[in-house]
């Protein structure tokens, strides 16, 4: 053995991961955590005998040579590197007599960390963070507070960003997460069901709590973005981050520095936009992060469902085909099998492809039995054409490309049509103030639908015991603020297609593209521009 190590730019392929598909893999995954974890303790270099005494003792060999001999096995894979151990030489016959210390290469303290990435995301079941929409208010609030300054101060401006930008890649990455065990546990791939019966009320609870979080705090998130981005004060701050960045570059990448560090800003902030503001025909993030929770509610309540059924008796598709295979086993003859076997699953012997008059007046001159095979049936006369081209269409010249500007103008002005429409809705819906529900008259059947979907918002939002609520639309345009009433009183909202009851409730609806935010400490206040 030599303690020259080929360098890692000159192994081929991945061995230092052939350690992992060996027989005796354990052994060698428990001596490089034993590496590892006197790496930890300062400690570089292992003798054998350290290692076998730090092995636990399940995967502990009886003799000292089997722990050498995966030692030299993984220095030969790369992992570990071993050098001479003349520490302890005391005579001339010591010199030359095989002694070696081993500590772990860059190649294999990287197996190592790869491997530790792997186990953890395997057993990673992420989480729906509502407390990082907290914290992503209060960075937004503290990014609009400095944007007002006269001179923004980069520290402040860098600080602010990087606990935004922080919090938001744990929530979008614990939701990714947790959506993936989600959908498994639905499947119930790995999952015990006793274990999903007593878990599914929790998560249920679960889901529908980050649900009314998301409903409330989203929309508003969405506003303060659109703030910052106003007059281009988003840009001011990402600028001065990158600067405060590019400050500490090293001198052959100072030149580059801040562009680079403009550009990643810029992309992080691109994506925390994304997430929570629709645009261009684009749902965001947390609105299909919306959507696909609610929609695992009723796909848990159904696995339940199904679950209830197969233990009560109850007859499902495995059921149904252990009945059909009992009924093949029983049939009397071929001929009864091959009669279930058309009942059960509609299949038919062959017919021609294409059956025209001439066909059928020569299949009722001399019949064909269904049971003739297609080698002694009369062959079928199939056109050239079809035989060499695969089709009967005549090859042509291309057709014109087709001038859609006149379409394209249409939908233009459809779009703008509908935008005018959903403007007026929120206007004929804004509230000017409290006022009942019973006080909004007749409404048009877009209003209605913009009304009901913010009242739904709201009571998503209401939990017992509770007497006033508020919630924001999912964009971020409108707010709805909706208190009980004591009186018993009926409110009615008539509409094109009907009149609308419910009990009676005091409302406040603001529409938010018209009214300017002022956020000082926390709370709320309106100044209208």
């Amino acid at each position: 053995m030599t303690s020259q190590q080929p360098s890692e730019p000159d192994r081929a392929g991945y061995t230092p991961f052939a350690h992992l598909t060996v027989p005796n893999a354990p052994l060698y995954r428990q001596v490089m955590i034993t590496f590892l974890a006197a790496k930890e303790r300062f400690a570089v270099h292992l003798r054998p005998e350290d290692v076998h005494a730090a092995l636990p003792s399940e995967h502990r060999p009886a003799d000292l040579d089997t722990v050498v001999k995966a030692l030299d096995s993984l220095v030969e894979w790369g992992n570990l590197r071993a050098d001479p151990d003349t520490s302890r030489v005391t005579a001339v016959e010591d010199f030359y007599r095989k002694r070696f210390i081993y500590q772990l290469t860059q190649a294999g303290e990287a197996t190592e960390q790869a491997l530790s990435v792997y186990d953890e995301a395997l057993g990673r079941r992420g989480a729906l963070q509502a407390v990082a929409l907290y914290d992503i208010v209060t960075q937004l609030r503290a990014l609009l507070v400095i944007a007002a300054e006269e001179e923004p101060d980069a520290a402040k401006a860098h600080l602010a960003l990087s606990a935004l930008t922080s919090r938001f890649e744990a929530l979008a990455e614990n939701a990714r997460a947790f959506m993936g065990s989600l959908q498994r546990t639905i499947d119930l791939h790995g999952v015990e069901v006793e274990v999903f019966l007593a878990y599914k009320d929790r998560l249920i609870q679960y889901l529908e709590r980050f649900i009314q979080d998301l409903i409330t705090l989203g929309g508003r998130i969405a506003l303060l973005i659109g703030e910052l981005e106003e007059q281009g004060r988003a840009g001011l701050l990402l600028r001065l981050a990158a600067a405060r960045e590019a400050a500490d570059a090293a001198p052959e990448e100072a030149e580059s520095a801040e562009a680079q560090g403009y550009a990643r800003w810029a992309g992080r902030w691109a994506g925390l936009s994304a997430w929570f503001v629709s645009a261009d025909g684009r749902e965001s993030q947390a609105r299909l992060l919306r959507g696909r929770a609610l929609g695992a509610i009723p796909q848990l309540l159904a696995v339940v469902r199904q679950l209830n059924e197969r233990r009560a008796g109850r007859s499902d598709r495995s059921a149904d085909f252990r009945t059909l295979a009992r009924w093949f086993a029983e049939a009397p003859d071929d001929g009864a099998r091959h009669r279930l076997w058309r009942a059960a699953f509609g299949l038919y012997p062959a017919r021609h492809l294409t059956v025209d008059a001439d066909t059928l007046a020569e299949r009722a001159a001399r019949p064909v039995a269904a049971s003739t095979p297609w080698a002694e049936a009369e062959p079928l006369r199939i056109s050239p054409q079809l035989r060499r081209t695969g089709s009967y269409e005549r090859r042509g010249r291309a057709r014109k490309v087709e001038d859609r500007s006149e379409q394209r103008r249409r939908l233009a002005e459809i779009a703008a049509r509908q935008a005018e429409e959903i403007a007026a809705a929120r206007a004929r819906l804004t509230t000017h103030g409290s006022t009942r529900l019973s006080a909004l008259g007749e409404l048009d059947p877009l209003a209605f639908g913009l009304f009901l979907r913010l009242l739904g918002d709201a009571l998503a939002t209401w939990r017992p015991g509770m007497t006033t609520t508020v919630a924001t639309s999912n964009d971020g345009s409108m707010e709805i603020r909706l208190t009980a009433l004591e009186d018993g009183t009926t409110a009615e909202i008539r509409t094109p297609g009907g009149v609308f009851r419910g009990p009676d409730h005091t409302v406040e609806i603001t529409d938010l593209t018209r009214t300017g935010q002022i956020r000082t400490d926390g709370a709320l206040t309106q100044e209208v521009s």
